[in-house]
């Protein structure tokens, strides 16, 4: 799976993944009240709200970029009619051509972990037929309970050829609270790297691993680290943007080649219309903003690589 997304990366000169993480108070007026008015002021109301900010954004940008990152957190917090709205947003893009990384940050151990695996990035059979639960592209993994956690992702990623990222050093500032423990001698965030990289390699795709990584873009220096540790994996980097992340930040996440990682924004990009950067498009023009926003980013990067 790596491989298709790096191709999706060179086909559009972008490194980029737009994160789908929707709130209300990111949706315009006059698309919560058209969903309000036609499913109830709800949570199928505020759902569907989502669901055309969502559509809106994604026919504006799928050309623009290679995959998607929808936060499953923002669904589930309208329950049912959310976890809708998710499984029709990670159909839709693909059915534009994007892939789908879905952020579900799960972790567990045997079966449960096995069944998170299947539940989001396999296939389960019914009778004579096979059906696939939320069909994502990749999923982000945490580490935490180790390899039994991990395994079962990785069988799944095998048998499917999906990918997973794992959490190595976390965009937050409390981050540091545990990945930054030294232990022997080194990082926490090192160790489990060093991890990664050995997973990693049983499930090659070319010259890079479906096993990936997630490096939050507020760590530069930990980024450079990272990079060198983990030599076959390729770089979620959360953190751009709205979190502080600058394109200067990044060149160190990325090989000499130009591949290597691939930046998520969010906020920055989804809630751009009312961002005073674009004010131009205050007036709920989202898909625009977002289009507007994703070209920015675009050079910002491509900008920091040639000058590195």
């Amino acid at each position: 799976m790596i491989s298709k997304l790096i191709d999706r990366i060179e086909k559009t000169a972008a490194p980029i993944v737009v994160g789908l993480d929707p709130k209300l108070n990111f949706v315009p007026d006059n698309i919560k009240e058209r969903c309000f008015e036609e499913k109830g002021e709800n949570l199928e109301g505020a759902a569907e709200a989502f669901w055309q900010f969502n559509k809106e954004i994604i026919d504006n940008i799928y050309d623009l970029v290679p995959a998607v990152k929808p936060q499953i957190a923002m669904y589930e917090e309208l329950g049912l009619p959310g976890l809708v709205t998710f499984k029709k947003t990670v159909d839709y893009c693909k059915e534009k051509g994007l892939l789908v990384i879905g952020d579900i940050k799960r972790g567990d151990i045997g079966s449960t972990s096995e069944a998170y695996a299947v539940g989001h990035l396999g296939s389960v059979k019914i009778g004579d037929k096979v059906f696939r639960g939320f069909d994502e592209d990749f999923a982000t993994v945490n580490p935490y309970l180790g390899s039994d956690g991990v395994k079962p992702f990785i069988s799944v990623c095998n048998t499917e050829d999906r990918g997973i990222f794992v959490l190595v050093k976390t965009s937050n500032p409390s981050s540091g609270e545990f990945q930054d423990r030294v232990i022997d001698g080194r990082a926490l965030y090192e160790l489990v790297g060093e991890q990664v990289e050995k997973w990693g390699l049983d499930s090659m795709d070319g010259s890079y691993s479906n096993v990936g990584a997630v490096v939050g873009a507020t760590y530069p220096e930990q980024g450079k680290v990272l990079r060198d540790i983990m030599p076959h994996a390729y770089i979620l980097v959360p953190g751009y943007g709205a979190q502080g992340g600058k394109g200067k930040d990044l060149v160190h996440f990325f090989n000499k080649d130009g591949l290597g990682a691939i930046v998520n924004s969010s906020r920055g990009i989804i809630a751009a219309w009312k961002s005073e950067n674009y004010s131009q498009f205050n007036d709920g023009k989202v898909g625009e903003a977002a289009r507007a926003a994703v070209i920015d980013m675009k050079k910002d990067i491509a900008d920091a690589l040639a000058n590195r």
